[in-house]
């Protein structure tokens, strides 16, 4: 196992960033009532880490989903609302995950202040604020590198 992750930086001497984005889903699937409530953050924190994970068009939608969740404050159930009609599957225009001709990548370079594996070094006990302060990290990181 390479011992840093290519796309955010992580430590990968305990785990691999996939393997803590299966940890959380675990967590919130065994606890969905208190855990699950950061659902949305989580999701969305693991990939715009890893935005080759999102075709280009994906990863600019997720990063206003970024700005709706953290800087607005809605909730995933007004930003459904919103967007619906933009993002129905017969309606959308885009493709969401990466594809041979489209990866997502940040025109600048971002150091970040949190990852997932310390999301998973908090435990469950801390999950929800730990999920919250990460998005807000990823947040500040793209805001402060112009990426956002």
């Amino acid at each position: 196992m390479a011992n840093q992750c290519p796309e955010c930086g992580a430590d990968w001497s305990e785990a691999t960033c996939e393997e803590n984005f299966h940890q959380f889903g675990y967590w919130e699937l065994a606890d969905m009532e208190n855990l699950g409530i950061v659902h949305h953050l989580m999701v969305l924190g693991y990939h715009l880490q890893h935005p080759s994970k999102y075709s280009q068009d994906g990863l600019i939608h997720a990063l206003g989903l970024l700005v709706n969740f953290v800087e607005h404050g809605k909730s995933p159930q007004e930003v459904r609302q919103e967007i619906r009609g933009e993002v129905a599957l017969g309606t959308r225009k885009f493709k969401i995950t990466a594809r041979p001709d489209s990866q997502g990548s940040y025109a600048q370079p971002v150091t970040w202040t949190m990852r997932a594996n310390d999301v998973v070094a908090g435990g469950t006990q801390h999950y929800v604020e730990n999920v919250r302060a990460w998005a807000q990290s990823i947040y500040d990181d793209l805001k402060v590198t112009g990426n956002l």
